[in-house]
């Protein structure tokens, strides 16, 4: 199919532009990724690779969401919506009549969620070990 000269034209100041506006962003040239040395596949020549800066500063957060969707360990922390919610999983509801009485609500997995394995210290030294911040 031939390419009309519009067509053309769109595409060479599109191509144009975006080479602009790459060389104009800060962004450095992809001549940093090609390098001499070469890394065996082993831990103690990637070792020796020098990390960027960025690399360095960079930080890792660790988000947790505990709760009384924890008590059935089915289906996450969307368990009610998947449940209850205006488009029931069909496996959280088998999965309910299967497990439970007929009328048991979400409010009743509360007296069960007793937070037995809540070590918050130990958690606190994972992730510091982990790097997070």
């Amino acid at each position: 199919m031939a390419m009309t000269v519009p067509v053309f034209i769109c595409l060479l100041i599109w191509i144009s532009n975006s080479s602009l506006a790459l060389a104009s962003s800060g962004l450095p040239d992809a001549s940093f990724i090609i390098e001499e040395n070469r890394y065996e596949p082993n831990w103690a020549s990637l070792d020796t690779r020098p990390l960027p800066q960025w690399y360095t500063d960079a930080k890792i957060g660790i988000f947790l969401h505990w709760g009384v969707f924890s008590v059935p360990s089915f289906g996450g922390a969307w368990f009610w919506e998947w449940w209850k919610g205006p488009y029931p999983h069909k496996d959280i509801v088998d999965f309910m009549k299967k497990n439970y009485k007929p009328d048991f609500t979400y409010a009743d997995f509360a007296p069960e969620f007793t937070a037995t394995f809540y070590y918050p210290d130990q958690w606190a030294e994972i992730f510091n070990a982990s790097g997070a911040k």
